[in-house]
């Protein structure tokens, strides 16, 4: 399986290789926070380009699809080739909320055909830690890019398939939207049923790095058996989830419109503990 993460360290060692060309992608965003821009303006890794996750690794928002549907392919190129993507050439996704909303950036570029895209190991802060130097304001635009997308890369189920799932089907969300005691965003809430509780949250250590494989092994294996699916709110840490089961060494589908598709399909049922 293709290398999930790099550390702060090891990054620097391939920008400090001439002969390494790296592109770095700064993603800061989270639920409620809608300075990500702004944060990468008052430091990021030099070099780095800003994506918004909102307009570029989404399409826009409806009850029918979700909160953040998946881009449509034309767009996603269009959008890799102004970062400056390039062909072979290897890409590092980051944040600074340990890979919750990167994930999402590196979940699309796999799916989408980019084979060497590699999440930093506890974002932002892991290269401050680290030693690593920060920049401020804007970066010189890149050289439009070459990058050629493809679809089906990693694997997705859709709602019929989330209903029919015979295997492990995961709920990344908080325990207590999970559960049904708060629901801040979507119409109803709960979880889909069949579904286990996983919080996103615990795939990672208080320093914000993912922990180890063989904890994170340990951490879903005792969940169940079979083929593994994951959802959240809207396909943003879930993606975060699909990246620690792969650090595990497993496969898992992504359902792209998670909660937010399901909840407001007045069809779908919903369970509550």
């Amino acid at each position: 399986m293709t290398a999930v993460l790099i550390s702060a360290d090891d990054l620097r060692k391939m920008l400090s290789d001439n002969a390494s060309r790296v592109h770095l992608l700064d993603v800061r965003w989270s639920l409620g926070d809608p300075d990500g821009p702004q944060h990468y303006l008052d430091g990021h890794i030099p070099g780095a380009v800003f994506v918004d996750l909102e307009t570029e690794l989404a399409a826009p928002p409806s009850p029918a699809r979700g909160r953040h549907p998946l881009p449509e392919l034309a767009h996603l190129q269009k959008c890799a080739r102004s970062w400056g993507l390039r062909t072979d050439e290897p890409v590092v996704v980051y944040d600074a909320t340990g890979g919750m909303a990167a994930a999402r950036a590196w979940w699309l570029l796999r799916w989408a055909g980019v084979e060497d895209v590699r999440i930093l190991d506890g974002g932002l802060p892991a290269w401050e830690r680290s030693g690593g130097e920060s920049a401020r304001g804007n970066e010189p635009d890149p050289e439009p890019g070459n990058i050629v997308l493809t679809t089906g890369n990693m694997p997705t189920v859709d709602a019929d398939g989330v209903a029919a799932w015979s295997g492990l089907l995961l709920d990344a969300r908080a325990g207590e939207r999970y559960r049904g005691e708060v629901e801040p965003i979507d119409p109803r809430a709960g979880h889909i049923p069949g579904a286990l509780s996983a919080p996103t949250a615990e795939n990672l250590t208080p320093q914000g790095t993912f922990k180890s494989p063989d904890e994170l092994r340990a951490r879903f294996t005792t969940l169940g058996p079979g083929p593994v699916a994951v959802y959240c709110g809207s396909g943003v840490t879930a993606a975060h989830q699909v990246a620690a089961l792969a650090v595990a060494g497993i496969e898992a589908s992504l359902y792209p419109g998670s909660w937010s598709q399901w909840s407001n399909d007045p069809r779908r049922p919903v369970a509550t503990v």
